[in-house]
């Protein structure tokens, strides 16, 4: 059996003229298949890219990874939604409480993990909920803090295989999209995870519930997935079953998250028109929502991700968020931002 370092490794070759025009940079022409990195994998490091509620997205994969003989980490960011944590922007480790640390910008979540003023975060409802110590990625220093804070919990937690969950699609965005709302927590990891498979690392993109967080459209999605699997880099799909429903469900009524919970309606027939956000949103109701699409993370940034290319070189998250700004893309934290300032007298 290949080592999962061989199998991440990418030969370049030149774009063909059929892929994305805009910031073109060499396609890796090497692809491996969903079960040969499984295959070559015993345990996976499965992070909710996104923040907030995307590490339950998260388990429905590591169930799935389970299932096929893996056993798992789980992951996500230490951002939550603005509606629970009124300071903008991610945490730094200055700011928690009762966490076990791997690195500055990595650290363990348990059960009484919080801000110093008080606010619990999904994955400490996670770990609350299963016993369990879930890992906290911090991108304040951008991609090369991200980069930095992953490699030390690959190697602390002994992990083979790292994967990537994004919940609704919007990695997916090519940054001129109507919809699109928070594009720089899943610009900073899609650049990160690109990153750390150049260094040998094995890595594998998700998208999960396509469409459920109500910012690319569902025919923006699956246009765009048809652009990475013509340049080769769908890997592979899998759809919720009964028994991983069931286990989400008991989940979401303890850890808060509306896009996570769509693909669940979904599972049950809802069909339709749906609305998030307080009725800011609208989404797709559909059973294809119950589908996780894996990508090869290269693949997905070379082929379509200006927002991941533009923030690549980042060091700190200011400079991501105003890399973004360059290319003319208004971000989560601009947003979180404003309202911060529309509450203040």
């Amino acid at each position: 059996m290949q080592s999962a370092s061989k199998l991440s490794h990418f030969d370049c070759s030149p774009i063909t003229s059929n892929c994305f025009t805009g910031n073109l940079l060499p396609l890796p022409t090497k692809i491996v298949s969903l079960e040969t990195l499984i295959r070559a994998s015993s345990r996976a490091l499965v992070i909710g890219v996104g923040g907030g509620g995307d590490v339950v997205g998260a388990l429905a994969t590591a169930r799935f990874l389970e299932f096929c003989g893996l056993r798992f980490h789980l992951g996500g960011l230490s951002w939550e939604r603005f509606v629970y944590d009124p300071v903008p922007g991610p945490r730094r480790l200055v700011e928690i409480e009762n966490a076990r640390i791997l690195h500055p910008r990595a650290w363990m979540v348990n059960a009484n993990t919080q801000t110093h003023y008080g606010v619990r975060f999904s994955e400490t409802e996670m770990a609350a909920l299963y016993g369990w110590e879930v890992l906290h990625v911090d991108i304040n220093a951008g991609v090369a803090g991200a980069v930095d804070g992953l490699e030390a919990a690959i190697a602390a937690l002994g992990t083979d295989l790292l994967v990537g969950i994004d919940v609704g699609g919007d990695s997916l965005a090519q940054g001129g999209e109507a919809g699109l709302r928070s594009p720089l927590a899943d610009a900073i990891m899609l650049a990160a995870f690109t990153e750390l498979e150049k260094r040998g690392h094995s890595t594998l993109w998700g998208v999960f519930g396509y469409g459920s967080d109500g910012e690319l459209t569902t025919h923006e999605i699956e246009r765009a997935l048809a652009r990475v699997a013509e340049a080769g880099g769908l890997l592979g799909a899998w759809a919720l079953t009964p028994q991983v429903v069931s286990e989400l469900e008991d989940v979401v009524e303890k850890v808060p998250t509306e896009a996570s919970a769509i693909p669940l309606r979904c599972a049950k027939g809802a069909w339709g028109e749906g609305r998030i956000r307080y009725d800011e949103r609208r989404v797709q109701l559909t059973p294809l929502t119950i589908l996780t699409f894996y990508l090869s993370a290269s693949v997905l940034f070379h082929t379509l991700s200006l927002p991941a290319q533009a923030v690549a070189a980042s060091t700190s998250l200011e400079e991501a968020n105003d890399a973004l700004h360059r290319i003319g893309i208004k971000s989560e934290l601009d947003i979180e931002r404003e309202r911060l300032q529309e509450k203040r007298p």
